[in-house]
């Protein structure tokens, strides 16, 4: 069994951002405990209260190493994985030629993302991160488009997709700080010194550019670049 946890930043169709990012981190469920505690210890070493939300918003200067621990914890876990796609440009977005409301290309971008990290030979939890009102409609036709994509009528393969609130959820939170620094830089933002020095660090370990779409088998760490094309 497999837990992914999905998050998503600058995804609403008219916040006047440029780039989008939705994105997972996923594990084994047996995992979970170890690596939450594993969370926990980081947090007790750098002085951090156990469950002081870890967010993306929150980088800075005075806290720039504690989040660096957390990013080395990511790449030297083995049972940790990730994934995001990209729209680089929000503004080129054309529903109308594609007969389709934001909502259904919200929809079509969560699918791309998901279908790369879903084995039909495993079993699957997906946890959302509540946005807002309408997280739960979003459960229920994200649920439906997965399963009739893999066939999977009797929820044998997706067993769950519920929402979750990010604050009682750690490994939810590193999948925030990591498609916070993945929209920083695809956004062309440069105004913290701390976000770029994370986001140079996320490039080093993972070996990639973060705004080049990776190998498509890339395990640890992958990235689909979307244009829209």
């Amino acid at each position: 069994m497999i837990n992914i946890y999905c998050d998503e930043s600058c995804h609403l169709e008219h916040d006047n951002q440029k780039s989008m990012v939705i994105g997972g981190v996923w594990c084994p469920l047996d995992k979970i405990k170890k690596i939450t505690n594993d969370i926990y210890i980081i947090k007790e070493k750098f002085n951090i209260k156990k469950y002081a939300e870890i967010k993306w918003t929150k980088v800075s200067n005075c806290n720039i190493n504690y989040h660096k621990e957390l990013i080395k914890y990511f790449f030297e876990c083995e049972d940790l994985h990730f994934r995001a796609v990209v729209v680089k440009d929000k503004s080129k977005l054309n529903h109308e030629k594609y007969s389709q409301t934001h909502d259904d290309w919200y929809y079509k971008i969560y699918f791309d993302m998901l279908k790369t990290i879903i084995d039909p030979c495993e079993n699957y939890n997906i946890y959302l991160d509540i946005k807002d009102t309408n997280s739960s409609e979003k459960v229920v036709k994200l649920n439906e488009i997965l399963c009739n994509n893999i066939y999977d009528f009797n929820f044998e393969i997706i067993r769950r997709i519920q929402n979750v609130r990010s604050e009682e959820c750690s490994i939810l939170q590193l999948a925030d700080l990591i498609i916070g620094a993945i929209c920083y830089l695809n956004r062309g933002l440069d105004t913290s010194h701390a976000k770029i020095e994370l986001i140079q660090m996320i490039k080093d370990l993972s070996g990639y550019s973060l705004n080049r779409t990776t190998l498509y088998r890339e395990n640890k760490f992958n990235l689909l670049i979307w244009d829209g094309k």
